[in-house]
């Protein structure tokens, strides 16, 4: 929503880190958080302290996480997912303040637990998606192909791309649950310069990179190196 032309401020003083609360408490409609574990998350941060704003968050993060393994290990496995996902949020909440060069360690670290809890979520999908290695140049790109079903017959299918400081998981709750919903096959992925490409395979944004969304973009199904879900990417 927006008020005479400003975002609508949710609860903390600093306009950014505002900005950002907001950005993860908005995919709450989607799975992605749960606005009151947001909000107790950010009574936590200590002004403008980014590293505070990170302990907070993975504070979060493991709880859900945990509460997920527990739930899990119980049987429900639709809870389980469901806190997997969130906690995949929430780590990344965690290391978005700290994007900047030469990467953070601790960005390294949120950004390999987000994907982590993520692939444990969604391996509890019904149908859970391809982890994908799409060929790019002398390497790959890491993503997702999200099928509404078990049918491998080409659809029409959405392909999303992140910005700055997202990531191919944010954006299963951003566009990819909406679309699969409304009968659209999604493939997600990191680009040169975002994610997972940028932490974990150092590919940093180059002019080249625009061929990567052409050459994702010619076939609903990808030509990838597929894993089983919930399984550590090679990357």
């Amino acid at each position: 929503m927006c008020q005479g032309g400003t975002v609508t401020h949710m609860m903390l003083k600093d306009e950014l880190l505002d900005a950002q609360l907001l950005r993860t408490a908005g995919t709450a409609a989607y799975g992605g958080a749960d606005v009151g574990e947001c909000l107790a998350t950010a009574a936590r941060v200590d002004g403008t302290n980014l590293t505070s704003w990170h302990d907070a968050w993975v504070s979060t993060a493991e709880r859900v996480s945990a509460l997920a393994e527990a739930e899990l290990a119980a049987g429900r496995r639709l809870s389980a997912s469901e806190a997997f996902l969130r906690a995949s949020s929430y780590f990344r909440t965690a290391g978005v303040m700290l994007l900047g060069a030469p990467a953070d360690e601790r960005l390294r670290i949120t950004n390999a637990r987000q994907t982590e809890v993520f692939r444990r979520g969604a391996a509890l999908f019904a149908q859970p998606p391809e982890i994908v290695a799409i060929p790019f140049q002398d390497t790959t790109l890491p993503g997702y192909h999200f099928r509404i079903d078990g049918d491998e017959r080409p659809r029409p299918t959405v392909v999303l791309v992140g910005g700055y400081d997202g990531t191919s998981e944010e954006l299963y709750f951003l566009n990819g649950r909406a679309a699969l919903a409304r009968g659209y096959n999604v493939l997600a992925f990191d680009g040169p310069g975002q994610g997972a490409a940028l932490l974990q395979q150092q590919l940093v944004l180059r002019p080249a990179s625009r061929r990567s969304s052409r050459r994702s973009s010619t076939s609903s199904a990808p030509a990838p190196a597929p894993t089983r879900p919930g399984s550590r990417s090679s990357a």
